[in-house]
């Protein structure tokens, strides 16, 4: 009994194979059928523009000694005024980020001179930081600030948006509306009929340019500054079905 039962049993495993092989050779051949469709590929820019409402400073201090401890000395006494600074403005530990610390020999200037090995004369330390300034209405003082402190280089300001996600969520739309357009503008001008999406494929986005770099300042003066607007753009690439 159980040998007959094993037998008829047998070739049910093999029946499943192949109507599976059917079933996949199906479907491959639909989606070639598909990927073969007479299709529309067009890309579309979405553009959102805003006012920004962080801004990010550079600065630190460069000291020069003719030794690399009394340099770094130096330098940690002017930085430590700096952080004084910052802390009167009321600027958070956590929006204060060293980026770069270095000490590097200065050598003699030998121009003109026969060529002689370099000779050391002294030492420099570099010690910056970045300070992010949630308040772009007090940027201004900030720079002030830090320059009156002792600061004196000044790398750059950036402006962000803190949360950037609703404008690009935004301009996401209008890409796809802006790639729409352009797909119902070559189909009539062609004379076919839009079909259905049949492939969206999202490209990178753009922020903010930083502003260009500060020469190294000697003495606090008022700075203004002019946030203006940034633009947050995203870019989308779709395909549609075409008909006659």
């Amino acid at each position: 009994m159980s040998r007959a039962i094993r037998g008829r049993s047998a070739p049910w495993p093999r029946r499943l194979l192949v109507l599976g092989l059917f079933a996949l050779a199906g479907l491959a051949g639909t989606e070639a059928r598909a990927a073969d469709a007479p299709s529309l590929v067009v890309t579309g820019t979405g553009l959102v523009s805003s006012a920004p409402d962080t801004g990010h400073v550079s600065a630190g201090a460069v000291s020069e000694a003719a030794t690399a401890a009394e340099a770094v000395r130096q330098n940690n006494t002017a930085m430590q005024r700096v952080f004084d600074a910052l802390q009167e403005a009321e600027i958070a530990k956590q929006d204060v980020r060293t980026e770069r610390f270095s000490v590097q020999p200065v050598y003699a200037d030998t121009t003109g001179a026969p060529r002689t090995r370099p000779r050391i004369t002294g030492y420099r330390v570099a010690n910056q930081v970045t300070v992010r300034v949630r308040d772009l209405e007090r940027i201004g003082a900030v720079l002030d600030a830090l320059v009156g402190a002792g600061a004196n280089e000044i790398g750059g300001i950036e402006f962000a948006i803190g949360d950037p996600v609703p404008l690009l969520d935004e301009a996401r739309k209008r890409a796809l509306a802006d790639a729409r357009r352009k797909a119902e503008l070559y189909a009539a001008s062609a004379g076919v009929r839009l079909g259905s999406l049949l492939e969206l494929v999202e490209g990178g986005g753009t922020g903010p340019e930083p502003m260009p770099r500060m020469a190294r300042m000697a003495a606090a003066e008022a700075v203004p500054i002019a946030s203006g607007e940034l633009d947050l753009s995203v870019t989308v690439q779709v395909r549609y079905a075409i008909q006659p």
